[in-house]
């Protein structure tokens, strides 16, 4: 049903300086009831023992007459125990044509308020649409207030967030000294490589099902007719109860393959953990000549340089203490090492120089690489040989007793691919049995960081990994921020099980919010859930608003500020509210586009409508991914700005930077971030969602008087808000936020293995999908390949060659996709070219939840998407909608491999 009109919206200028008072209907009717006792009348009789009990029907309803217009600020419901579950308010003045007030989904019945009612009406109505129970709708009392203080949202004074007119005196910043250096080369050409660990629950090769080679064992991937089947993911790629507790620890390999005169290269491996550990743990090179070995197992022929630390632990010893981390850029023992072994911190560090020897392979008559008969021999090891090597956790009751934590002591960890003179490496499965191989440069969409192929059916955590290449220390930086992000703003508790409360984000939410933690918008670190049903409140996306004021300059709105808030709870109990703040989908306004081989392609635009009152200016915006958000933060202003044009080229397509000031230096930065290019830092961002969706503030916003009043932001009363230690780690948290190598090679599944559906690929269709995107110039705006820089304090994201398909600019989309919302140098009819990167993720991602594209969320798959494109954009479009079938599945192949 629509919104109510203006006219049956309080008046502007009601006074609400006192609180409300009670106002009480004249009269009471209803649909049928259960009994002729229990009838209208008896909901307002002021009598909370009496009742109303409608018929057993969900489409009951009863109405109040308050027998001419009257300003209403709240409503209470007391229900009895047959309660409604899903319902509508509803206003009107004639009785006839009514208007939706508020509308409730998952009632839980007992007693339900609605504050901020803004009605100016005579009649109410609760309409049903589910009962609660079998029984009838049963209230004990209905009551009402009129507009007060305690009830209803006043209008604020707003002031606009200036913004520069230019980038005239923009201030690029200056190179950052690093957190920590990953790779260092010593004087005499040795390679150190260090990097983190974090505890997991399994191997990397392990669905939720059983799949071995043709004649070696189950294979649960299809079922007995040969049909493809899924029994569930995998527990590779989640973490453990506690991981942001004393479950990460720190590697070091030191390589002398690249010092002259070594003619017998060795790597020896140092760890560094929080707790005492049991020696050994260490796997190099998987068993890829055994067929009956496919989830897990290594060759390990690594020499732990004194076993009794690994004997001890069969009587349940941790022999192997804590070492200090070393010192960036040099080593723990420079010179005396252990044992002889100069660089060796331990007995626990281990020596690996032999690539093992192994079982030659031909193909049996299934086409099954098998063992022939034959050895290959073991031999030295040389630059280039890929390793693949994976550490493990491995404690006691005791160790972990004496740091006091009482969880498990136990824990596999990532497999990574090491090559030798070279460094680590993202990795793939090739034949046999998905032994691991570096991916190609072409590939590495987050560069040498970007997460490797996964294998164990975890997509919906492939956008919550670390680089690859995370150092030791950023290792606890990452999953310590990880914590923040999985937190709840208002009770501490994380959002996963076994995981201890954040004591230090108790209450820190404000009392109206629209989700109360990163996740409930960010569905698995990627996007919001898409507009797809009438009703469907829309807080997992933001809404921002806006008025016009006398200057014709837009500014917050006067009751939302720069974002509605949908949800609220009692600043005193905590108790959640109901005051009108809510933002649903009203419909969808639909058309179609016919392609040149005569597919019908339907656009569907969701329109939406307020609880409250309607702002003057409105835009609905999606959650965008976090991946790869410290490489898009790494990329120099230089390099952006140099792919500004001042004129359109033969397409239209123009490109320009925005620009905004620094909310804490005030200095002129070029904006990277949000759907118009408004924040300038990862620090920004984050401080900015924080503020407006969670009601959070921070250093960066100290008062929620920013919503509204952004010229006296910093002289607001200042809120108790996330503290500088955490806001940090949530930025770094962003930063470190690896992103998948693109999908575009065949994996070597054992014979007879159903492959996961996001590595079934056709190579040769993706490399032909990505010759169109470039012929139908999509590389316009989503430029295939950036270089980072200096100016990032994460190692691990400088210096590297990236493919995020987006030019960070602002292009003109059209009149179909503008929003009327005005941001810096963005128009309303202006976006920042979204990075593209992981996209074919998207939907697998968010598990069962519907997603969208595009601002909105308004496109259900990435052929409205493309099509929705005009403005500079248009070119692209119609040579998209001209391809033949046969080449737009290429291209969407292509964007599906991201």
């Amino acid at each position: 049903m629509p919104s109510p009109p203006a006219q049956l919206q309080l008046p502007v200028g009601v006074d609400t300086s006192q609180p409300g008072v009670a106002v009480r209907p004249l009269a009471a009717t209803s649909s049928a009831t259960a009994n002729a006792t229990n009838t209208a009348s008896k909901a307002v009789d002021g009598d909370g023992a009496t009742r109303w009990e409608s018929a057993y029907t969900d489409d009951a309803w009863i109405q109040f007459d308050f027998g001419a217009k009257t300003q209403l600020g709240a409503m209470k419901l007391v229900w009895e125990n047959a309660y409604g579950k899903e319902y509508v308010i509803e206003v009107s003045d004639d009785g006839a044509t009514w208007y939706q007030l508020r509308y409730v989904i998952g009632g839980q019945g007992g007693t339900q308020e609605f504050f901020n009612l803004n009605a100016n009406v005579r009649y109410v109505r609760l309409q049903g649409v589910a009962r609660g129970t079998q029984y009838g709708y049963s209230l004990f009392e209905v009551s009402f207030a009129s507009p007060g203080s305690d009830n209803s949202i006043g209008r604020a004074v707003t002031s606009a967030a200036p913004f520069p007119p230019n980038g005239g005196a923009l201030a690029s910043p200056a190179p950052a000294p690093a957190l920590e250096t990953t790779q260092f080369q010593l004087a005499d050409g040795t390679l150190v490589t260090r990097f983190g660990f974090v505890g997991r629950s399994r191997h990397g090769r392990e669905r939720g099902e059983d799949w071995n080679e043709i004649g070696f064992g189950p294979n649960d991937t299809v079922d007995s007719a040969g049909r493809p089947q899924d029994k569930g993911p995998g527990a590779y790629l989640n973490f453990v109860a506690n991981y942001f507790k004393n479950r990460t620890w720190g590697v070091e390999i030191i390589d002398n393959s690249q010092v002259a005169g070594v003619t017998a290269p060795r790597l020896i491996v140092n760890q560094y953990y929080q707790q005492a550990q049991r020696g050994g743990g260490q796997s190099f090179v998987r068993r890829f000549d055994d067929p009956h070995v496919t989830g897990y197992g290594w060759m390990s022929p690594g020499t732990l340089l004194d076993n009794s630390t690994y004997t001890a632990g069969f009587n349940d010893i941790a022999a192997c203490p804590v070492v200090p981390k070393p010192p960036d850029g040099a080593l723990l023992k420079p010179s005396s090492g252990y044992n002889g072994i100069v660089g060796a911190n331990d007995g626990c560090s281990v020596v690996f120089d032999t690539y093992p020897g192994h079982a030659d392979l031909s193909p049996n008559g299934d086409g099954v690489m098998v063992p022939n008969g034959s050895t290959v021999p073991a031999r030295s090891l040389r630059q280039g040989d890929v390793i693949e090597f994976t550490g493990s956790f491995f404690s006691t009751r005791a160790a972990m007793d004496a740091i006091g934590d009482s969880g498990a002591f136990r824990y596999y960890t990532n497999e990574l691919t090491y090559v030798v003179g070279a460094g680590l490496r993202p990795s793939y499965g090739v034949q046999p049995r998905l032994m691991n191989a570096p991916l190609p440069p072409e590939t590495l969409q987050g560069g040498l960081g970007s997460v490797s192929y996964d294998y164990a059916d975890n997509a919906t955590f492939m956008f919550q990994q670390p680089y690859n290449n995370i150092g030791m220390q950023n290792m606890q930086r990452f999953v310590e921020g990880r914590r923040w992000v999985h937190t709840n703003m208002w009770t501490g508790d994380h959002n996963e099980p076994g995981n201890d409360r954040n004591e230090a984000a108790v209450r820190l939410q404000g009392p109206r919010f629209n989700q109360s933690s990163c996740f409930g918008c960010h569905i698995n670190n990627g996007r919001s859930a898409a507009p797809s049903v009438v009703n469907q409140l829309l807080d997992t996306m933001a809404v921002r608003t806006a008025m016009v004021g006398t200057d014709g300059q837009q500014r917050p709105d006067p009751v939302y500020g720069l974002a509605v808030q949908m949800h609220a709870r009692s600043a005193t109990t905590g108790a959640l509210q109901d005051w009108g703040t809510g933002v649903r989908v009203a419909g969808f306004d639909t058309r179609t586009v016919t392609l040149a081989d005569g597919t019908v392609v339907e656009l569907s635009k969701p329109r939406i409508a307020f609880d409250g009152v309607t702002p003057e200016v409105y835009s609905l915006r999606s959650a965008q991914p976090m991946i790869g958000m410290g490489l898009l933060e790494a990329v120099p202003d230089a390099d952006i700005l140099a792919r500004v044009r001042s004129t359109p080229d033969a397409d239209g397509v123009m490109g320009r930077a925005n620009f905004a000031y620094d909310p804490e230096t005030g200095a002129v930065r070029l904006g990277r971030y949000g759907w118009k290019a408004a924040k300038v830092s990862l620090r920004h961002q984050a401080a900015n969602a924080l503020l407006l969706d969670m009601s959070v503030t921070s250093p960066v916003y100290p008062s929620r008087s920013c919503l509204t009043d952004a010229a006296n932001c910093h002289s607001g009363p200042a809120a108790n808000g996330i503290p500088e230690d955490a806001l940090t780690l949530v930025t770094r948290y962003l930063g470190l936020l690896g992103v998948p190598a693109q999908r575009s090679l065949s994996s070597g599944f054992p014979k007879g293995v159903t492959p996961l559906p996001y590595l079934q690929v056709d190579p040769a269709q993706v490399t032909r999908g990505g010759q169109l995107f470039a012929q139908a110039r999509c590389t316009a705006c989503h430029i295939s390949e950036m270089k980072t820089g200096l100016g990032t304090e994460l190692t691990e994201a400088r210096n590297q060659t990236i493919k995020p398909y987006t030019d960070l600019l602002l292009h003109d989309m059209g009149g179909d996709l503008a929003d009327g919302l005005v941001e810096g140098q963005a128009s309303g009819n202006m976006w920042r070219t979204s990075a593209l990167w992981g996209i074919g993720y998207s939907q697998r991602v968010a598990g069962s939840t519907p997603i969208g594209y595009l601002h909105d969320g308004r496109a259900r798959n990435l052929t409205e998407a493309i099509v929705w494109h005009g403005g500079e954009a248009a070119a692209s479009r119609q040579r998209f909608v001209g391809f033949s079938k046969a080449d737009r599945d290429a291209l969407l192949a292509f964007l599906n491999s991201l």
